[in-house]
C-alpha cells in the first residue's frame, strides 16, 4: 500500500509541475516519516524514496541509526536550541531555523565538528501568534547574518500556512513566500545560488508546486493516517 501511494504522489507531483511550466525532476519529495514504524520506513525505502523527514529530534535519534547512511534525512519539525547538538549530526537539511539565537546555535555547534550545517529559514507568512516561523521585517537582518557565519549554508525558505479546507485558500500564502524568495539576493543571498521553497504537505501540495515549492514535504499521503 505504500508503495502505491507513493506512486500516487509522484504523479501528482509530476502533473502539477507540468501544469505550471516547470520540470518535476526539480521538485523533491520529503516522506515524512515521523511516529510510523521502522516496517513502514522499510517498506517506502524499499519502493525508491531516498529523502524522509522527522519532526522530533528525540524520535530521529532512535530511528535514523537502523538504516543505511545513503538515505538522506531532513527535520521538518521545530528544533529546540537544546537539540541543536543532535540535529547537526543527524540531518541533511534543517528546515525548520526561525531566528537568529537558533541559527547561532547551530553554526556553534557546526563549527565543532568541523562541519557545515545546510539550512533553511522558516517564515512565518500569516502572521499567526502560533506558528512558528521568523516574521517579514526581521528577514533581511536574518539574510545578512547568516552570511558572516561558516558553520552553516542557508539553502533557502520554508513555511507552515494557516489550514484551509479548500487548499485554494493556501495560495496566497505560497505566492508570498515565492515572491519574497526573489528578494533575498539584494540582502545577501548568493545571487547565483538556487533557492529552495519547502512549502506544502498532503492537503496542499500541488497548489504550492503550482506556486513555486522545490520540496514538498509528504506524510499522510504516502504513509496513511496514524
Amino acid at each position: 500500500m505504500i508503495a502505491e501511494r507513493l506512486e500516487d504522489v509522484r504523479e501528482r507531483v509530476y502533473k502539477a509541475a507540468l501544469r505550471s511550466g516547470r520540470d518535476p525532476d526539480t521538485i523533491a519529495i520529503v516522506a515524512v516519516s515521523k511516529t510510523h514504524a521502522s516496517e513502514q520506513i522499510t517498506e517506502v525505502i524499499n519502493a525508491g524514496q531516498r529523502i524522509l523527514g522527522e519532526s522530533r529530534v528525540q524520535e530521529a535519534l532512535e530511528k535514523i541509526p537502523m538504516f543505511d547512511s545513503s538515505i538522506e534525512w531532513h527535520l521538518v519539525g521545530h528544533l529546540q536550541t537544546n537539540k541543536v547538538k543532535y540535529a547537526v549530526k543527524l540531518f541533511r537539511l534543517i528546515h525548520s531555523v526561525d531566528s537568529i539565537k537558533l541559527v547561532d546555535e547551530v553554526n556553534r555547534r557546526s563549527l565543532d565538528m568541523d562541519h557545515v550545517q545546510p539550512i533553511l529559514l522558516q517564515v512565518d507568512v500569516s502572521g499567526e501568534i502560533s506558528k512558528h516561523g521568523l516574521e517579514l521585517p526581521k528577514i533581511p537582518q536574518f539574510i545578512h547574518h547568516v552570511s558572516t557565519l561558516k558553520g552553516v549554508k542557508l539553502k533557502g525558505l520554508m513555511t507552515i500556512p494557516p489550514y484551509f479546507d479548500d487548499p485554494e485558500e493556501v495560495r496566497p500564502y505560497f505566492r508570498k513566500l515565492h515572491e519574497l524568495s526573489k528578494k533575498l539576493p539584494k540582502w545577501g543571498y548568493p545571487s547565483d545560488s538556487k533557492i529552495e521553497l519547502s512549502m506544502g504537505m498532503t492537503h496542499d501540495f500541488e497548489i504550492a508546486i503550482e506556486e513555486g515549492a522545490t520540496i514538498v514535504r509528504i506524510g499522510t499521503a504516502i504513509f496513511g493516517s496514524r
